[in-house]
């Protein structure tokens, strides 16, 4: 098995943050609870991993503190028997998490050894190890996970997901033809981008133009799912798509990886022949560290809506509507929306409708039952194809694809992606349309979903 890495949502990293202003040059510690997202095969190494998704920080009272200083904190750990079983009902996984505030964000000697006692009881409970957490004063952090007593096992990776996004531990140079985006980004930031998994939900016309401009931003390693195969009306705005592809009814993924094969830029694309919700999406879906979203379709968006709040891996979500109104006027719209933690899910922007997101489900797992419910009027049917044109598909995904470099590179001010952004092609104007999340949503509003990660029924869904 790899080693694991760990997610660390923004309110919980906020919180621990915090113990540095409230100890005041003093170490304090505090308690979390870890999701766990279980990967039976990672799609680019082919190994079984582990990711740990942050779940609930927990304060340690102040009246539990017995003393602390610049060097040292020591606190009772009746809470730390509490959190232990907490964690065992719950299938977590326990941690600790203490400051550095003079010192450097490393583990010491004396962590060591009180680590490993706490360590040994944890895993004498059940637990199925203990993760460990230093803050420095300087702001940085580092992670270990104890799955025996003799010797942590440190997280190198780990993936910070709020507005701003950051992976620490990454390692290795931008590639020599991004040398003109280092001159503006920098080399840190493009070997953040470089360094970030990139999973594209649909191959269609936004898909294909993330794709591509993910290729040329110097992405490593992405995962396309698509099932549709390539037809004739789809030549005006696939990318990559040929006419003799259509004559050898390609699948979408083949010609994308087709794109990619040719390009030499060292992208490792794999591909899942399913829609983004299929039981045989989940395990890769969990392996990314971003999922943009370009799916036309209700049921995907519904799903990685919810997918994004359990895993805490963030979610960009494309939306598209196009229409002619009259021979000279027009209502040409497109969308972007980040879900991440603190942002409004899509449920409460009102962008995604559970009744056609069901009937969606039904027509691709049972299309006999499908045709059986439009007959009797329980489900809309299909109208029209939309109108889609090449133009303005990529337009929508490069302000996906740029919505996400805000979060990395902070190229849009330190507050990274915005929840939401609406462009009026026909108008020539950006808007930012205000959403809040509602007090009876059930997926954004609901603190025991998020990071909570693998659980039975998956995302807590029964079908």
């Amino acid at each position: 098995m790899e080693a694991p890495d760990l997610i660390l949502l923004d309110p919980h990293e906020a919180q621990i943050r915090s113990l540095l202003k409230i100890g005041a040059g003093s170490e304090r510690s505090a308690y979390m609870l870890f999701g766990i997202a279980d990967i039976e095969v990672d799609p680019w190494t082919l190994q079984q991993r582990r990711r740990l998704i942050s779940h609930r920080f927990q304060a340690i009272s102040g009246n539990d503190v017995v003393s602390a200083s610049a060097r040292h904190v020591t606190w009772q750990t009746d809470g730390f028997m509490r959190l232990l079983n907490d964690a065992k009902v719950n299938g977590l996984v326990p941690s600790l998490v203490h400051t550095h505030p003079t010192g450097q964000a490393k583990f010491s000697e004396q962590d060591d050894r009180n680590e490993a006692e706490l360590a040994r009881t944890a895993l004498l409970k059940g637990m199925p190890g203990l993760i460990s957490i230093v803050i420095a004063g300087n702001g940085d952090i580092v992670a270990r996970i104890w799955t025996q007593t003799e010797e942590a096992e440190d997280i190198g990776r780990l993936l910070h997901v709020g507005p701003r996004l950051h992976i620490s531990g990454l390692k290795g140079t931008p590639a020599d033809f991004l040398d003109r985006q280092v001159r503006l980004f920098g080399r840190e930031a493009s070997r953040q981008v470089a360094g970030f998994r990139c999973g594209i939900a649909g191959g269609g016309a936004t898909g294909s133009a993330v794709l591509s401009l993910l290729l040329r931003l110097g992405v490593q390693e992405a995962v396309q799912f698509d099932k549709d195969i390539v037809d004739e009306t789809n030549l005006n705005r696939l990318h990559g798509a040929r006419r003799s592809d259509v004559d050898a009814k390609l699948p979408k993924t083949a010609i994308h990886t087709r794109t990619v094969e040719e390009s030499g830029l060292g992208m490792t694309l794999v591909s899942v022949d399913a829609w983004a919700g299929h039981p045989g999406t989940w395990d890769t879906l969990k392996a990314c560290d971003v999922i943009f979203c370009c799916t036309d379709d209700h049921a995907g968006r519904l799903f990685l809506n919810r997918f994004a709040r359990f895993y805490g891996i963030p979610v960009i979500d494309v939306g598209l509507a196009m229409q002619r109104r009259t021979d000279t006027a027009y209502d040409l719209f497109a969308r972007v929306s980040t879900l991440v933690p603190g942002h409004p899910c899509l449920l409460c922007g009102d962008y995604v409708d559970p009744q056609r997101a069901r009937e969606e489900a039904i027509r691709r797992d049972d299309p006999d039952a499908y045709e059986q419910l439009k007959e009797e009027a329980y489900v809309l049917g299909e109208g029209d194809p939309s109108p889609a044109v090449v133009t303005f598909t990529t337009e929508a995904a490069a302000m996906a694809v740029n919505e996400w470099l805000a979060g990395v590179t902070g190229l849009a001010g330190e507050a990274g992606m915005v929840p939401t952004r609406m462009r009026r092609f026909h108008a020539r104007d950006d808007r930012r349309p205000f959403v809040e999340s509602q007090p009876d949503c059930p997926c954004c509003n609901q603190p025991a979903t998020l990071g909570r990660a693998d659980m039975q029924p998956f995302l807590d869904v029964v079908s």
